[in-house]
């Protein structure tokens, strides 16, 4: 393994107007992964060494100073998990920097909780994380959209759940879409076969792209968020592979950690 610099992180606007939040989009460097995972690796499932995955889902940790972590298995589903304040969950579901590692893997692409210190952390190399928080109930979610997540709307899914089982107003809602595929590289050859029809009219006209970053802001806007409520980093990650892992890039590759959490 080989030691990297220090994390760097890119952060929302919107986010940073609410104290109450901490939350972060790590870069691929300043991990200890050798190539092609270089270097700040938080995925298991791609092939990197273990050791290696553990010590960079600790760096995460230790910058976003949070004592524990949620890391979901990720589907491409639309199943949204939910975290109760007053709910005890099994202990084993969470990573603790020190401790091994989690032995309890919660299957979804969403997850919503009101539980506090605890990092919600998303897992991406071209898809979507979205992070959605409600400052006034707070609230606060992390959403996995691929192309098949937009297609399913898990984005509307998490958001009828912050509403429906926390109270949440749509109107207070931020939201914000981190890196990833943008319009310049969505390309689908067999959308015919892979895109419903409805999401037609976000492909380019000269070309087989599709804008999954406007897909999810009509999504939020659907749901009742306010335009001004909704922020886009509008970054492509296979346009830029030296600041993020990008699949459609490099096909073996890491994941980088899209994370938010309550103080």
């Amino acid at each position: 393994m080989t030691l990297s610099g220090a994390c760097s992180v890119l952060g929302f606007q919107g986010f940073l107007s609410c104290g109450s939040l901490v939350h972060g989009v790590f870069e691929r460097t300043g991990g200890v992964s050798c190539a092609p995972f270089d270097t700040l690796n938080v995925g298991f499932s791609t092939g990197d060494d273990l050791y290696a995955v553990t010590e960079n889902r600790n760096r995460v940790l230790s910058r976003l100073d949070l004592p524990r972590a949620l890391f979901l298995n990720q589907v491409h589903g639309s199943r949204v998990l939910v975290l109760p304040e007053d709910e005890k969950k099994d202990p084993g579901l969470f990573w603790k920097p020190g401790k091994p590692g989690p032995k309890v893997f919660a299957t979804a692409d969403a997850v919503v909780t009101k539980q506090r210190r605890l990092a919600l952390v998303i897992q991406v190399a071209d898809c979507q994380a979205v992070m959605l928080a409600d400052p006034h109930k707070k609230v606060i979610a992390n959403v996995h959209s691929g192309w098949r997540g937009s297609v399913q709307n898990i984005i509307g899914e998490c958001v009828d759940v912050m509403t429906g089982r926390f109270g949440c107003d749509p109107g207070q809602i931020l939201a914000g879409i981190c890196p990833s595929l943008g319009p310049c590289c969505a390309e689908f050859i067999h959308y015919l076969k892979e895109i419903p029809p409805d999401l037609w009219k976000y492909k380019a006209q000269d070309n087989d792209c599709f804008d999954f970053w406007a897909v999810s802001v009509d999504q939020l806007l659907a749901k009742g968020l306010r335009p001004d409520h909704i922020e886009n980093m509008n970054l492509c990650t296979r346009c830029s592979p030296k600041r993020f892992f990008s699949f459609r890039k490099a096909k073996k590759t890491g994941r980088f950690a899209c994370a938010i959490g309550l103080c």
